[in-house]
């Protein structure tokens, strides 16, 4: 950006004065561009504004990050592998291949939902209250499984119920990318998998409660899991719904000034902001297409999430060690609550050195020693151990991934959200076919972890390429901003970060 100033002939003095004006106004960045700083926010020293984006940083941290964490606790979808402990496959007179197919048909509705529904989501002015509308859904959806008669009933739930939580993970990526900067978002992505984590360890303490029940006022105790966890959900939706901020520029948790600045520090990062963009959804959409890093990331995702499915059936793993309902499903808690603190200690770390490829790696690492372990021995103690380690080698990688998409496509915005949603999608497919795929041991998931290592060094030395290109300018630059790289974002310095 530049400014234009009228050439009639001022004095020193007047000169020095316009130049002041000007440093007040503007920011520079690794001596690149510069931002035009709101009108607004222009009577403010640099100590007033940091403290007021600290200001503004605690709010979203002591109000959003909660809700967002508590919600995806509720999003958990490892109920109905608790209930094939406590004769839902007896009652609904199912078979192994069918519990199978049951887990699977979720993702029939989830996946193809996810890129539609952060397409609406990306041209919403109240994103939060469209997350939670669904989140009452998905509880009320949830609740009904209470009520499942039959395999068939089951099934039409399952992908009722996986369309409506299609709106939630990909969305909250998306809104807290429009909220949180490069240097921020890494361990707000951690706090939400951190949600994800509890969700799955406590889930598991939380069932072993509720499966008590069994028989009490003649329901069975898989229905009762159902029906507190779906009521749970519904009235914790319609309560956030009134709490939920929304985008920067209309959050009414903030002031006219605070939402000034909250926009303007984002854009000082990659450009124009939420709401504040000259380009079509639609176009933006098809550009995602069209990015070769797009379609990288996606694959990984995809080995990630096939990694991941071993959590679709952890509680029956646990169980072939020997181990009784209630046992069985309070071992479930500990590794993820395990993986809890790595999430934390490895973002920490990415974000104070900028970096997510070793992070990464050293996550893939671990994976390859706990299959190796998986596959070799029948030891109760040493499966155990093994089984400690599975949700940082299979999750944590995808906080990453997640971060990375949202860093590396930051603009245009509708781009960024189809990225996400692509991701999530596309990638989350390995749950369909993992499902029935795990039966086969192993040994395709350590597949998977080796392939995922050499698609992300692919990556890595692809982005560090584009770098090259941008740093040197002119022509070579122009060749990095066919993939979406904006005017704007060269301008600004921008680069691909944490490769």
């Amino acid at each position: 950006m530049s400014h234009q100033v009228e050439m009639s002939a001022t004095t020193p003095a007047e000169e020095k004065l316009r130049d002041d004006q000007l440093e007040d106004r503007e920011v520079k960045h690794d001596d690149h561009a510069i931002a035009i700083m709101p009108e607004s926010l222009r009577g403010f020293s640099e100590q007033e504004r940091n403290a007021m984006e600290k200001a503004i940083v605690r709010k979203m941290d002591l109000i959003v990050l909660p809700i967002i964490m508590l919600l995806y606790i509720l999003n958990c979808k490892q109920n109905l592998a608790a209930a094939k402990l406590k004769g839902i496959l007896t009652d609904l007179n199912m078979n192994t291949q069918q519990f199978a197919t049951a887990i699977s048909i979720l993702y029939v509705g989830y996946l193809p939902f996810q890129i539609p529904s952060n397409y609406i989501i990306s041209r919403l002015s109240r994103p939060g209250l469209y997350i939670c509308v669904a989140v009452v859904i998905w509880g009320t959806i949830s609740a009904c499984t209470a009520a499942a008669q039959s395999y068939g009933a089951l099934l039409g739930i399952r992908v009722l119920l996986g369309a409506s939580e299609a709106v939630f993970f990909p969305g909250a990526l998306y809104y807290l990318s429009a909220w949180y900067t490069k240097k921020e978002l890494g361990k707000r992505y951690a706090a939400l998998f951190i949600g994800q984590q509890l969700g799955n360890g406590f889930g598991g303490l939380i069932a072993a409660g509720v499966l008590t029940m069994d028989g009490h006022l003649g329901i069975a105790g898989w229905r009762w899991l159902f029906i507190i966890e779906g009521s749970a959900t519904v009235g914790l939706g319609a309560i956030f719904a009134v709490l939920m901020p929304e985008y920067p520029h209309n959050a009414r948790i903030l002031t006219p000034v605070q939402r000034d600045l909250a926009v303007w520090r984002l854009e000082q990062e990659a450009g124009a902001g939420e709401a504040h963009e000259d380009i079509s959804n639609l176009k933006a959409y098809l550009s995602a297409l069209k990015d070769p890093k797009i379609y990288c990331l996606v694959a990984c995702m995809m080995c990630s999430q096939c990694m991941g499915t071993v959590g679709n059936f952890f509680p029956t793993i646990l169980n072939s060690l020997g181990y009784n309902t209630t046992i069985t499903l309070l071992l479930t808690a500990p590794p993820y609550i395990f993986a809890c603190f790595v999430f934390y200690g490895l973002t920490v770390y990415s974000d104070r050195k900028g970096v997510f490829y070793w992070p990464l790696m050293i996550c893939l690492f671990i994976g390859i020693a706990v299959y190796i372990i998986a596959l070799s021995t029948l030891n109760t103690g040493a499966r155990y151990f093994a089984m400690m380690f599975t949700a940082i080698s299979n999750v944590v990688p995808q906080l990453f991934l997640y971060n990375t998409m949202s860093l590396h496509i930051a603009r245009p915005y509708p781009k960024r959200a189809a990225g996400l949603a692509l991701m999530n999608a596309i990638g989350g497919t390995s749950n369909v076919w993992g499902s029935y795929v795990f039966y086969a041991g192993f040994g395709t998931v350590f597949g998977a972890n080796i392939i995922f290592m050499c698609l992300i060094t692919t990556y890595k030395f692809y982005v560090r390429r584009e770098n090259r290109r941008l740093d040197a300018g002119g022509e070579e630059a122009k060749k990095a901003m066919r993939h979406g790289v904006t005017q704007e974002q060269v301008d600004l310095g921008w680069r691909y970060v944490g490769y």
